[in-house]
């Protein structure tokens, strides 16, 4: 085999001869590329560094003396010969220009991130996070050691990234579980290790690359923590410590609930900790401006698609409207998206700031913004990549990367600021590491971040305990409440916090000050018990926030008084999911207590009471304890005229069925059980908790006698039930009376019948003989709809005999590549079966001209008159078992249409004839065998390091405990259907046109 770099240093050699061509056309001059920029009304933008002093810059920061590090990853996307460089800039004399051009580090591999600590830098650069410092002052760092080592070398997007020093002192890491390459495996197939200090081998390790968890340390101390959440490139945190994530296709996410809550309840996995918070969608749209975009194999056109490095702009230059903006860049789109966070409750909101474009855009397709910072001048930094391609080749056209052009644009790159019109940047250089601590301590309070942010540093560093009492009187003065919480966590950080000046925090005026208290006195409860008891009256506090704080922090205490604290709090905020999480996250969490709850304490609020009875059953189920599994049992059979207490007595009953293990639920549940069960089945008062009594039947070792499946068939066959109330029948019928009925079932797969009926007889013919399955699905594929077709391809997809099936009938059968869906198609082009990838390649080629060709045939539906009415029912008929429309029809699975009403037709026309040109990211099918042999099929929703939620098609999310989990894979298919064109006409598209927008 060749040395990996054989590969990069021939591809440099086509690069070359590509790049002079290709000088000749394009301007690339500083004039050309300001000309093309359309930025925010009231802005300006102006040049900070660019080549020759720079290129490829993927990070920078400005340190307490002014020198700016900017770290340089050369080799993106495959050259790891070590091309990487951190570059030190410096102004020489002080007129606010860099000069003077060092390099400081350099034959790095794949650089990704940078931040101060100490007298040096640390740098992200994998497998290792490095320390490097200049000790003799001539601009290159002669020290460079590993700190951390252990992390994937694997696809450069999603490698570990993004060092910063929050304001709490640790340091977090930017990361996300490795991405496995099919193509490039020689490259980038490092799995990782397990993630240590090399000088503290008997130190801390955390799992093999982190287990794809973000990751806090403190080197110092050899610290090492994993964190709850994972982002893929960037991170950010709002003036008070709240932390904010971002994935490539959903630009903002909430960190909600902390890795120190997750595991201290072993009956209560937590499957999710974050929350997407976009109020305009996870794959947002955008508005690019872009002329001649250059957009590869999987490149999602008009959406977020390669979201990264969120900044929260903290720099107090700014017009008072972005005070809460956080900044996003979007490369692939070549533009910067800005929203406002507004609270909601505990959690926030992030809403656009402009409607129909964007903070900056260019016209420019090399324009690559990756990154954001704040200097000293409160201006914000763009950290510009300036790329022809930006993709990885992994997700490229073959010919594209063989063109020779994966690296044009290698020896450029930009950083620009932007400020507020008329403001002076021009700041005298700054000169912290020479400041007084007296000084350091006055700058806390300072309005932008960089000066509060290494003055808070710098105290700790120092370690000056005289200057304790003027952090004192500063955190619990009264004007300035950021300065209040970095004086308090400045305090923490030089282990100089003392209770008395923690207990006058709890009492502070503003809000966010005594949610960093109550985290405070968490950090020290076993130090400062009393301020511990003192949380117990705190719970009427007016914030939200605060309140949710004080259940985390309460769920360390065991006493009578804290479990009465906390249900306060729950019961006060039960229509928070959150709350609910970190009520039943407490160490001490009696399911005896929670019972009692939920028989007297509702009379209305059906759902919240519904979603906390289905986490109480899986506690339940959990601690296989005979007396509170039948307790709950009894209390969740029992008869009931009222429908909300029927919700939340299924979601119970489903809880336990999810979570108790099949041998304890065979033991406890006896004939008596177990033919009540069977009478809700029948006769309960709601499909929730018949669905829930048939799973518990069915774990606890259950079969219906042929007598009740030809009552389920017979139920079935009633046109007067609901199509949800006739799937529910069906999957009654086992494989033993599946032969009986399999010809009614097989003629009810038409156009006519419901959907979820449908989908129901082809889950429940998979019982039987797997070929019947196929070539039934395949007499009927002209008259499948898209859900049918998808449901139909995935199974296939899962197996090479499947694959094999699919690519026949694209040769010579009913199957059209257009049924696929471009993930799919994707899936069948990379087949590590030479022999099946040549075919599917051979099959699929053009696949993208035939779905423009679609998308312009149907052109004709954005001017005919639409109708609402006719719309509603194309919806009904194709869409509503996997969208809602609003929150009170359709199911939750896809996105909801409503969202989607201010979206122009051509977009939406788009989204429906060929959805995964939007949406592909996040709606990959994955299967699931659990260790008692079963196995499920979804989506994963969330997951944490103990468990993951699933959500399947019906809207049902199934919450599933690591440890029960045999194998996890993924199908790599979008759930999204394609296909459209084949079932509807243009008058119909323009109906549901008309009813998406509710506009005729």
């Amino acid at each position: 085999m060749p040395h990996p770099n054989t590969s990069f240093l021939l591809g440099i050699c086509l690069l070359l001869s590509c790049w002079a061509c290709q000088s000749d056309e394009k301007d690339f001059s500083i004039d050309a590329a300001m000309d093309a920029f359309q930025l925010a009304e009231g802005f300006e933008i102006s040049l900070v560094a660019a080549e020759p002093l720079i290129a490829d810059p993927v990070d920078m920061i400005i340190d307490e003396e002014g020198r700016m590090y900017v770290v340089e990853m050369h080799g993106y996307p495959m050259d790891v010969s070590g091309s990487g460089k951190v570059i030190l800039l410096e102004d020489s004399n002080g007129d606010g220009n860099y000069d003077q051009h060092s390099v400081y580090a350099e034959n790095l591999v794949l650089p990704t991130g940078i931040t101060r600590w100490k007298k040096g830098v640390l740098v992200t650069d994998p497998p290792h996070l490095l320390y490097l410092e200049d000790s003799n002052g001539d601009g290159k760092a002669d020290i460079q050691q590993p700190i951390l080592s252990g992390f994937a070398l694997s696809n450069p997007q999603h490698n570990v990234n993004s060092p910063r020093l929050a304001m709490d002192n640790w340091i977090y890491l930017g990361h996300e579980p490795a991405v496995t390459t099919v193509q490039y495996a020689d490259l980038f197939g490092d799995s990782g290790s397990e993630v240590h200090f090399p000088e503290a081998p008997d130190g801390p390790r955390l799992p093999v690359n982190a287990g794809g968890r973000g990751v806090r340390l403190k080197p110092d101390e050899f610290s090492l923590e994993l964190l709850s959440s994972r982002t893929q490139f960037g991170h950010t945190w709002d003036a008070f410590g709240q932390r904010f994530l971002v994935n490539n296709n959903n630009h903002i996410i909430q960190e909600v609930i902390k890795a120190e809550y997750l595991g201290r309840n072993p009956h209560f996995p937590i499957s999710s900790t974050t929350q997407s918070i976009s109020d305009h969608g996870n794959a947002a749209e955008v508005y690019s401006i872009t002329e001649n975009p250059e957009h590869q194999l999987l490149t999602d056109i008009g959406v977020m698609t390669s979201a990264c490095g969120p900044l929260a702009y903290l720099g107090g230059a700014f017009p008072e409207a972005y005070e809460q903006a956080v900044f996003v860049a979007e490369p692939v789109s070549n533009l910067v998206h800005v929203d406002i966070l507004s609270g909601s409750g505990s959690t926030f909101v992030a809403s656009r700031m402009f409607e129909e474009k964007e903070f900056l855009a260019s016209r420019d397709s090399w324009f690559r913004p990756v990154n954001f910072y704040i200097g000293p001048d409160g201006a914000l930094y763009v950290v510009y990549y300036y790329r022809q391609y930006i993709e990885h080749p992994e997700w490229m056209a073959d010919e594209v990367v063989q063109a020779g052009g994966l690296y044009n644009g290698f020896d450029k790159g930009r950083i620009y600021k932007i400020s507020p019109k008329g403001m002076d940047t021009a700041i005298p250089r700054p000169n912290l590491h020479q400041m007084t601590a007296q000084e350091l301590v006055k700058l806390l309070g300072h309005p932008n971040i960089w000066w509060r942010q290494h003055a808070q540093r710098l105290l700790v560093d120092r370690k000056d305990t005289e200057i304790v009492p003027a952090l004192n009187d500063l955190a619990l003065q009264k004007d300035n409440p950021i300065a209040s919480v970095h004086a308090l966590w400045a305090l923490e950080g030089m282990a100089n916090l003392d209770e008395e000046t923690l207990a006058a925090a709890l009492k502070a005026e503003h809000s966010r000050v005594r949610e960093n208290a109550v985290k405070l006195v968490e950090i020290h409860r076993k130090e400062y018990p009393l301020l511990m008891e003192s949380l117990l009256g705190m719970t009427e506090d007016e914030a939200p926030r605060v309140r949710l704080q004080l259940l985390n922090t309460l769920g360390f205490m065991e006493s009578t008084q804290a479990a009465e604290s906390r249900q306060k709090i729950l019961l006060k905020d039960l229509d928070d999911e959150w709350v609910q999480v970190a009520a039943l996250s407490a160490l001490e969490s009696s399911p005896s207590r929670l019972l009692a709850l939920l028989e007297n304490s509702f009379k209305d609020r059906s759902e919240a009471v519904a979603s906390l009875a289905q986490k109480i059953g899986k506690i339940i189920g959990n601690r296989n304890l005979e007396e509170e599994t039948k307790k709950a049992f009894h209390l969740a059979t029992a008869t009931t005229r009222s429908a909300p207490t029927a919700l939340w007595k299924g979601q119970l009953l489903q809880g336990i069925a999810e979570t108790a293990s099949r041998e304890f639920l065979s033991a406890q549940l006896g004939e008596e059980e177990k033919e009540k069960l069977v009478k809700i089945i029948f006769e309960g008062q709601s499909t929730t908790i018949r669905n829930a009594c048939h799973s518990l039947f069915i774990k606890a070792g259950g079969r219906l006698s042929p007598d009740y499946q030809k009552k389920a068939f017979q139920a079935a066959k009633d046109e007067e039930k609901t199509g949800e109330e006739r799937a529910f029948y069906i999957g009654l019928i086992d494989n033993d009376y599946l032969p009986s009925v399999r010809d009614t079932l097989t003629n009810w797969i038409n156009p006519s019948s419901p959907l979820p009926l449908q989908m129901a007889i082809l889950k429940t013919l998979q019982k039987g003989e797997s070929g019947f399955w196929s070539k039934v699905l395949l007499q009927k594929w002209t008259m499948l709809t898209p859900p049918l077709r998808e449901a139909a391809l995935d199974k296939w997809l899962a197996s090479e005999e499947g694959i094999t099936l699919i690519l026949a009938q694209l040769e010579d059968g009913p199957i059209h590549p257009s049924h696929l869906g471009w993930p799919r198609s994707v899936r069948l082009m990379n087949q590590k079966d030479q022999e099946l990838k040549i075919k599917a390649r051979t099959l699929l080629a053009g696949q993208e001209e035939a779905r423009a060709a679609t998308i312009a045939d149907f052109q004709p539906a954005l001017t005919l008159k639409g109708s609402i009415a006719r719309g509603e029912e194309v919806y009904e008929r194709n869409c509503a078992v996997c969208h809602q429309m609003g929150s009170d029809r359709g199911t939750e699975f896809g996105p909801d249409l409503a969202s989607l009403r201010n979206r122009q037709k051509i977009n939406l026309l788009s989204d429906i004839l060929d959805p995964n040109l939007s949406i592909a990211d996040g709606y990959d099918l994955w299967m699931v065998k659990m260790q008692d042999g079963s196995s499920y099929q979804g989506l994963i929703s969330a997951e944490t390091p103990v468990a993951i939620a699933l959500s399947q098609v019906g809207g049902q999310v199934r919450t599933i405990a690591r440890k029960d989990i045999q194998e996890l894979q993924v199908t790599s298919a979008s759930a999204m259907p394609g296909g459209w064109e084949h079932q509807i006409s243009h008058q119909e598209m323009a109906d549901l046109l008309a009813f998406i927008k509710q506009i005729e």
